[in-house]
């Protein structure tokens, strides 16, 4: 199979390079794909009750400004994310948009922990935000799913058929999660003797990709996922070895959220990124996420993405759905 053609003209990743091609600082990548990129999910759906936020932009002239002069001059950025090799994903992610919070002037506090009286932690508020009347809380989650929906399923495809690449979660489940737990949060006693102002609204961001099939990416509309979501493929490491690739990278989970833009020394041809996959597959049995990456100028640009599954994974994933 070979990864190339006229369904990639016009990909997600082409728009992002057109748009931001010109910003060199991964960090400032991440945060423009943060600020700029569609949403998982639906907001209009009844399924999310009026519970999805976004980050649309007041003024996207302003905000391009921004982001292009911050990437000029990053230091700033990277001392307020404090990046080291062990920080999580979603810490990352949370500390890229309270800093945009924070030059907005909107940000009232940021991962604010909420106790009881024994002092055990009842939850936490990842954003506070100034609104009018009060404050707004926002929970973000930056997830990555793959769609599997059970083998002997005669049930109409569904939010729960997105499993987690590790297959500890599925997009279902980390939404009833947020909707019932954390965005009920300001409603605690705790919470309310914590906050002396008002919480007004409490909206979840869900920010992202998912993960498909070739074959399956056009066929399923799913309830609640949003038309324009971010997507890419997934692959066992049996089906890897049989794609036409032509360069490719690794990404390292602070990697996940831009499409990726590298030097042009930086990327592997595809034996070599056979063999660092063998390698990892060997010892682990965790899943990889690589993008195919094609020339650009003087770069080398992301034009697709995939998940690499080892070869047992989908009996463990049908395996779970029973």
């Amino acid at each position: 199979t070979l990864i190339t053609g006229a369904s990639f003209m016009d990909t997600y990743q082409s728009r992002f390079h057109r748009e931001w091609g010109l910003l060199k600082d991964p960090h400032v990548r991440s945060l423009a794909w943060l600020l700029t990129s569609p949403d998982i999910l639906d907001k209009d759906a009844p399924m999310w009750w009026h519970q999805i936020g976004s980050l649309a932009s007041s003024d996207d002239a302003q905000l391009r400004k921004w982001l292009i002069a911050l990437d000029r001059h990053p230091s700033v950025l990277h001392e307020a994310l404090k990046v080291h090799r062990f920080l999580r994903l979603g810490h990352y992610a949370e500390n890229l948009l309270a800093f945009y919070f924070t030059h907005e002037g909107l940000l009232s506090g940021h991962g604010v922990q909420v106790h009881n009286e024994r002092n055990e932690t009842i939850g936490e508020f990842d954003y506070l935000l100034f609104a009018p009347g009060g404050l707004l809380h926002l929970e973000l989650a930056t997830k990555f799913y793959l769609f599997h929906p059970a083998p002997s399923a005669h049930r109409a495809r569904s939010v729960f058929d997105y499993l987690g690449p590790t297959l500890n979660d599925t997009l279902g489940a980390k939404m009833q999660k947020i909707l019932q737990r954390q965005l009920m949060l300001s409603q605690h006693e705790s919470a309310q003797k914590l906050i002396a102002t008002k919480v007004i609204a409490a909206k979840a961001i869900i920010k992202g990709w998912l993960f498909y099939r070739s074959q399956e990416r056009d066929q399923f509309s799913v309830p609640g996922i949003a038309n324009n979501h971010c997507l890419g493929f997934w692959w066992t490491m049996s089906e890897v070895e049989r794609l036409a690739i032509p360069y490719a990278v690794r990404l390292e989970r602070l990697q996940w959220l831009a499409p990726a833009q590298t030097e042009v020394d930086e990327v592997l041809e595809k034996g070599m990124l056979i063999e660092s996959l063998q390698r990892h597959f060997h010892i682990e049995t965790t899943p990889i996420l690589i993008a195919i990456m094609k020339k650009n100028g003087d770069v080398m640009q992301e034009f697709c993405r995939g998940m690499v599954v080892p070869d047992s994974w989908v009996e463990k994933a049908d395996h779970l759905a029973r």
